[in-house]
């Protein structure tokens, strides 16, 4: 993968006049934390490759209307989120889940301590990650993206309340009711946060696996996320309070799977061979 660029005034100034190479750089630039934003709302890598690749268009579209009155980041999020939020394809694909669907579909299928796969297992990760974040569609969109902004990318208040064009006040409301679902769930629920909790990882692998959720070939996305052992053990460590804020943060950086600079451009040109990557 390419090395992510620092995009600067000059660069965007560049890319509005018309200079391709500029262009190229700010969608390499963007594309990581997009895609990241994209997963995290969505859990689903293959919709949130499509999302992140039609996210990219319309910034790339309407980077001639960049002012500079927000932060480049900032006005990416906005555009990003507005789109998670809004898109019909998006909202289509949404499950609609519930804290207690959820909580069911975990408790089905748990093995005995005697059937549970070992500790040192390579899939027992990428079961903890893809739990972790399905964990957040169990909140309403809006919450969810509340949520994912403040407590998953670590933006300050100011300006998730920026992104999402509600007022500060507003958005730690819904900030403080989204974070008060997700710990309540994770304290109760999850076993790597709390030892003795009914679902664990290796109790819960073994139909994680059956379903075909997990897989012995490993995920290169999730191939930076911390291991098992150091999230269980940081878990442990941590104030109950903080647990479920660290795990889900605790995904990794979820970068871009692919380069999408030269492909969305040429997309955005119409060029006839352009390929869709997702």
């Amino acid at each position: 993968m390419t090395e992510t660029p620092q995009i600067t005034h000059q660069m965007i100034t560049d890319a509005q006049s018309g200079d391709a190479q500029a262009l190229e750089q700010i969608v390499r630039g963007i594309q990581d934390r997009v895609h990241r934003l994209a997963v995290r709302m969505m859990a689903d890598p293959v919709l949130a490759q499509d999302a992140t690749q039609e996210i990219l268009i319309r910034i790339i579209t309407k980077l001639s209307t960049f002012r500079g009155e927000a932060k480049f980041s900032t006005w990416v999020y906005r555009i990003a989120t507005n789109y998670l939020l809004t898109a019909r394809k998006v909202l289509a694909r949404d499950p609609g889940l519930s804290f207690d669907m959820f909580e069911a579909d975990l408790m089905e299928g748990l093995v005995d301590d005697a059937q549970a796969a070992p500790e040192d297992h390579v899939m027992l990760n990428e079961l903890r990650v893809r739990c972790t974040m399905a964990m957040l569609l169990c909140l309403d969109r809006d919450h969810r993206a509340a949520y994912v902004l403040g407590d998953v990318l670590e933006l300050g208040q100011a300006e998730a309340a920026e992104v999402l064009e509600i007022s500060p006040a507003n958005y730690r409301q819904r900030l403080a009711r989204a974070r008060g679902k997700v710990t309540e769930f994770t304290a109760k629920t999850c076993g790597v946060a709390q030892k003795g909790a009914a679902c664990s990882c290796p109790r819960r692998l073994p139909a994680a696996v059956a379903a075909g959720r997990v897989t012995a070939r490993p995920d290169p996305m999730l191939a930076a996320a911390p291991d098992y052992a150091s999230t269980v053990q940081g878990a442990r460590e941590t104030e109950a309070a903080l647990v479920a804020a660290k795990l889900q943060r605790s995904t990794g950086p979820l970068g871009a799977p692919v380069d999408y600079a030269r492909a969305v451009l040429r997309l955005v040109e119409g060029a006839e061979d352009a390929p869709r990557l997702a």
